[in-house]
């Protein structure tokens, strides 16, 4: 999938095609897109092809789009989502001071996992991950969190048949070897690594629940993976776990219990 497209002006493209839709035009074609909206016809094509892998859009038997379920689930998780920021900035504030990593707060849509918040880190150099940026799922430990509180059958649903693509050197390239990680990444209860998306970065994510213990969201802490940082991740992730506890209070979770994280060849297992 096209993720890549997805930058902050593939964003506002996109956000422009879906807003194209409407009650007396439900299906449109990518050329007529692409004259309406005055963007070349590559770039509109790229971009149908990302929002279809959202699942916003569907591509009908004869060629032309349709806005697909996706967009109602979006609006629902977007109403949802404006609870969780109010409820996770303060804390994600204080999670970035405590940690020096830049901290975000993320839900997901399709195979794709939406910045919602964003602290970027005090120190000269971070990651550069905007609000509103779209990561692939598989590739990410927040969407490894996200994903592995899914069913089976939803899960086989996304990714069964699909081709993954490779980002860092341990992202898994088909779905046998993403079950196998969300396995683990389930029983834990978190996710963390140093160089998991891409080489360099270290990151450690926790699911945040509603007070029917449905995971809706996940927060992470993310910084550069130098000798340092990989030696910290144990005391980041359990300050990660911590900070998802508060978050996940506020939205009427029940408080969980945990032991020490430590740190074992770059992944983070229990103590």
């Amino acid at each position: 999938m096209a993720t890549a497209d997805m930058s902050v002006p593939g964003l506002e493209r996109g956000i422009a095609i879906l807003r194209s839709f409407s009650a007396d035009r439900p299906y449109l074609s990518a050329p007529q897109i692409a004259s309406e909206l005055g963007i070349p016809r590559s770039t509109v094509h790229r971009l149908l092809g990302v929002l279809v892998g959202l699942d916003l859009l569907f591509r009908a038997d004869d060629g032309r789009f349709a806005l697909a379920p996706g967009v109602l689930t979006l609006g629902h998780a977007c109403l949802a989502s404006l609870d969780m920021v109010g409820v996770s900035d303060r804390t994600l504030a204080d999670l970035r001071d405590q940690t020096g990593w830049s901290t975000h707060l993320a839900t997901r849509v399709g195979r794709s996992v939406i910045y919602l918040v964003r602290h970027g880190s005090r120190a000269a150099v971070t990651t550069n991950i905007a609000v509103g940026s779209a990561l692939p799922a598989h590739a990410t430990v927040m969407g490894r969190v996200l994903l592995s509180a899914l069913e089976p059958a939803e899960l086989h649903s996304l990714y069964g048949g699909v081709d993954l693509e490779a980002h860092g050197p341990e992202t898994p390239r088909t779905f046998e070897q993403l079950c196998d990680l969300l396995s683990t990444d389930r029983e834990r209860g978190y996710a963390a690594s140093a160089g998991y998306y891409e080489r360099g970065v270290a990151a450690a994510a926790a699911p945040i629940r509603d007070r029917s213990l449905r995971v809706v969201a996940a927060i992470n802490a993310t910084g550069h993976a130098g000798a340092a940082a990989t030696s910290d991740l144990p005391d980041i992730t359990a300050a990660v776990l911590r900070a998802a506890d508060i978050i996940s209070a506020r939205l009427g979770a029940p408080v969980i219990k945990r032991e020490r994280p430590i740190v074992t060849t770059g992944e983070v297992v229990w103590a």
